[in-house]
């Protein structure tokens, strides 16, 4: 057991390791919870220009910062290069109404380490010496448009001639209330530069809310100044007495985190030290603008830093519950924690590949990790308080009662949660959330296991058993994949440990069935097992928004909504199965899960009209695919639009093992009556009447023949299969694409393998062409348990036409090393980077690696959001997997 892994275990006994961590957003301007208009633009109310000067009401941000785990007391780094307007505070990107393809960070940092702990943390920030070009960034995005590439930060030239500081932020913990701070600054210009350094320590306000009637201080500790360190006693009525000790002699500065009114709406201040003192000070001079009293609710460490080209300074500050007397005792010890700490990281991240990998495989995985440790972010939203407004704030517009959110009055979010991306996305995502589950159970199966169940409280599940979608609408509707990680969590600790967590598993479970309800009674109108659901995460995927009302008027039988029910389904009988190893009241609930899965697998596959349906499946024998049926005015008609829509099906597939059914006799004997009275349905069941490898039986939506004529198209390289996985819509639409007239309009879907050409969903997503990992990796997942079922014997073309047979299994492996290729050196370059020079071939950026929501099609460049650590740290799953003989 490694250290970090002896910290996990006493975390689990109660210590409060997780207390500090890298909670803090890097943004908080620009979103839903700012937002007090009547007209819902988030984007608008509050934006970038306002975060300097205006206090945020229910969360801070900062740059590569730390807060503890209620957002009480906040830490980040603040700089000035000497040349740009205002400080730098937190990084810089566009609005989704200022980019060409939707909102977009214009800054360059990375995640490189992270404990599941957070005893060790290191991120790296790279700063312009030139000034900022924030006018030249906004201008030439608005100048663009949607057929254009994005107009990025290098473009600008302010990196030429390596004119800019590296600055690398470490953190490491000396105990569970003590955190050790290291700044290295780098310069990489050809000359002398200096740069302003402003370490900075603050409390969210909540005073200014009415939530609180204490009021908590900032304020500077007399001793130390002559000792050649300064130290600042920060007093908070729940949090108790922190002491921040900075090395060296700065100049400390005071204000308070209160709004400069003045400024903003000009209107007089309230207090004469504001938010944004900080920038008049440093940038403008203004003494006056901070308190010379040296107290309040903000405060920084100004170091002016001259650094000689290609060297470098290091600042060390400590934050601590423990007061050192005197302050410089705060250095005993300080590097040599630094040293245990980083080498208990390269212990614990060197137990999750196998001794064969890489250097290179092994830097990925620790990248991809390290971005989703980081994205865990504090979040806070109550609606209704949100919709009410706060006591001694002017009353939010009544129209607001009828807007955004207005139906999810019961939801009171105050928890740290695992955000999609920290910039782009600082808000959970249900469906992203549940894929980030995945690769967190490597490292902290108890974290992992905390966010799915925080998910299914009354707090975030609505009363009628819907889960939240994201906070823009809470409503819309995600792919119900919480029961799926829920098990793969269970497994995952179960492989690692011995055992498996069956209290989670039951907890959950009983939730689950609340929201399985929802699905059933809210998405499938007619009562037909055959579901619908809008957009169910996939954005612009189809020809039109799927979540509102359809042009024309008709309906919308949707193939992978149904196919999400049936891997519901599925997921849900195989907790069942799981638990009733120790319950065997469980086998009457599989039995449930059981019947209704045989019905969706019906529905989906052969709804004769002997039985009263006029409708036809949603399998296509013409084109030998699953598509969505459009029915209109009396008539009904595919939408054949290859696309991933058609390959969810694939997903509905559950193994099971023989001895299983014999040691749940009950649930067997419901089974056999199934097989023996009702072959009009599970003759649609795939492979359940007969055994497979080891006497397995096998539920799955897809036959055996329709599975192969499925994956014809899926491993064709001018369909679906890229160079780096799968491609969300087929290539054979590039030069054929998919028309339909409709409501006297027409409407397209072509192959683009790049950014969005639309602006459905924003812009800033396309499902119509690059390659997501989510989907991918579900993919993977099904092949295996069809290969658990079918065997060797089961083999196919792959790539189609290459003469080269493969089973299931190396299919997926397959998969697995084309969606890892896309981070790994190979002859010099690394495809996300596509073909952006400087980091292909700069020593000092090559092994910076973006994670990003999605990738090009054919060439597999990153793009969408750039820290999509999210769902896209599933490649470090992939790489712990690769080779292990086990779907578990």
């Amino acid at each position: 057991m490694t250290e970090e892994q002896r910290r996990l275990e006493d975390a689990r006994a109660g210590a409060p390791w997780r207390l500090w961590g890298p909670y803090l957003a890097e943004r908080a301007w620009g979103t839903v919870r700012e937002d007090y208009g009547a007209e819902g633009d988030a984007w608008g109310y509050l934006p970038h220009d306002h975060a300097r000067s205006r206090t945020f009401r229910w969360n801070e941000d900062g740059l590569l910062g730390i807060c503890d785990e209620g957002q009480r007391l906040c830490f980040a780094l603040s700089l000035w290069n000497g040349r740009d307007p205002f400080l730098k505070e937190r990084f810089f990107g566009l609005t989704g109404p200022e980019g060409n393809h939707g909102e977009d960070a214009k800054d360059y940092w990375f995640f490189l380490d992270n404990l599941p702990t957070h005893s060790y943390m290191r991120a790296l920030y790279k700063y312009p010496q030139r000034r900022f070009p924030y006018e030249q960034l906004l201008d030439e995005s608005r100048r663009r448009t949607r057929d254009d590439p994005e107009f990025e930060l290098l473009d600008t030239g302010v990196f030429d001639g390596n004119r800019y500081w590296d600055l690398t932020v470490e953190y490491a913990k000396a105990g569970v209330d003590d955190v050790l701070c290291r700044v290295t600054v780098a310069n990489h210009g050809p000359d002398a530069a200096e740069l302003h350094l402003l370490p900075t320590l603050w409390f969210r306000n909540n005073w200014s809310w009415a939530q609180h009637g204490a009021h908590p201080s900032l304020s500077m500790v007399p001793e130390g100044a002559a000792s050649g360190c300064l130290q600042v006693l920060a007093d908070h009525h729940t949090l108790g007495r922190y002491h921040w000790t900075c090395e060296g002699g700065p100049e400390m500065l005071f204000t308070d985190n209160e709004s400069n009114t003045e400024r903003l709406f000009g209107s007089p201040n309230t207090t004469p030290y504001v938010k944004d003192a900080f920038h008049r000070r440093v940038v403008d001079g203004a003494v006056d603008a901070v308190n010379a009293a040296r107290t309040g609710s903000k405060a920084a460490a100004w170091y002016r830093l001259a650094v000689p080209a290609g060297e470098e300074r290091v600042v060390r500050m400590r934050l601590s519950a423990h007061m050192y007397t005197p302050p410089q005792e705060a250095w005993n010890g300080f590097d040599a924690v630094f040293a245990a700490r980083m080498a208990e990281a390269d212990a614990f991240h060197a137990t999750l590949l196998a001794p064969e990998a890489s250097a290179d495989e092994r830097l990925v995985q620790r990248q991809a990790l390290a971005g989703l440790l980081w994205s865990k972010q504090f979040y806070h939203y109550d609606v209704h308080r949100w919709l009410a407004g706060d006591a001694g704030q002017p009353p939010p517009p009544d129209e607001r009662w009828g807007g955004r959110n207005h139906a999810w009055l019961h939801l009171n979010n105050h928890d740290v949660i695992s955000m999609p991306d920290t910039w782009e996305y600082p808000w959970y995502a249900s469906w992203d959330l549940a894929f980030h589950c995945i690769p967190l159970a490597l490292v902290d199966p108890d974290f992992a296991k905390d966010q799915l169940v925080l998910l299914l409280r009354e707090w975030y599940m609505h009363p009628n058993g819907q889960l939240p979608a994201y906070e823009w609408a809470f409503g819309d509707v995600n792919p119900p994949v919480h029961a799926w990680a829920a098990l793969r969590v269970y497994q995952i600790e179960r492989r690692a440990r011995g055992d498996g967590d069956v209290k989670f598993l039951e907890r959950v479970f009983h939730k689950l069935l609340i929201n399985f309800t929802w699905w059933v009674n809210r998405k499938d109108a007619e009562g037909r097992n055959v579901f619908q659901g809008g957009f169910l995460g996939l954005d612009n995927i189809g020809l039109f928004n799927r979540s509102e009302p359809l042009p024309g008027g008709g309906s919308l039988d949707q193939s992978d909504g149904t196919s999400w029910m049936a891997m519901y389904c599925l997921n849900m009988l195989a907790i069942a199965l799981e638990l009733a190893a120790n319950d065997d009241c469980y086998e009457d609930v599989a039995t449930k899960f059981l019947e209704h899965f045989f019905h969706i697998a019906h529905a989906i596959n052969d709804r004769p009209a002997t039985l009263g349906d006029e409708g036809v499946d949603l399998w296509d024998n013409e084109d030998d695919f699953y598509y969505d049926l459009l029915h209109l005015g009396g008539e009904q008609q595919y939408l054949r639009v290859r696309s991933m829509v058609g390959m969810i099906p694939l997903l509905a597939v559950q193994p099971v093992e023989a001895g299983v059914l014999e040691r749940l006799p009950g649930f067997r004997a419901r089974l056999e009556w199934f097989l023996a009275n009702r072959p009009d349905l599970v003759g649609d069941a795939a492979a359940i009447t007969r055994a497979g490898e080891m006497d397995r039986r096998l539920f799955a939506v897809v036959s055996e023949s329709r599975l192969r004529a499925v994956l014809r198209r899926m491993l064709d390289e001018t369909e679906f299969l890229s160079p780096y996985g799968l491609r969300s819509v087929s290539r054979w639409h590039a030069d054929h694409p998919y028309r339909l007239d409709l409501g006297g309009q027409a409407y397209e879907v072509r192959y683009e393998p790049a950014e969005s050409r639309s602006g459905l969903f924003g812009g800033n997503s396309n499902w119509r062409g690059p390659v997501w990992f989510p989907i991918n990796f579900l993919i993977i997942e099904a092949l295996q348990k069809f290969d658990w079922y079918y065997g060797p014997n089961f083999t196919v073309e792959c790539p189609v036409g290459s003469g080269r047979m493969l089973t299931l299994w190396e299919v997926s492996v397959e998969l697995s090393r084309r969606l890892i290729a896309l981070f790994i050196r190979h002859e010099g370059r690394r495809p996300v980077f596509g073909g952006t020079t400087r980091f292909q071939d700069d020593p000092l950026w090559r092994d910076l690696i973006p994670f990003h929501e999605y990738f090009h099609g054919d060439n597999g460049a990153g793009l969408g959001a750039s820290h999509q650590t999210g769902w896209t740290a599933l490649v470090a799953k992939l790489l712990q997997q690769s080779g292990v003989p086990s779907v578990t």
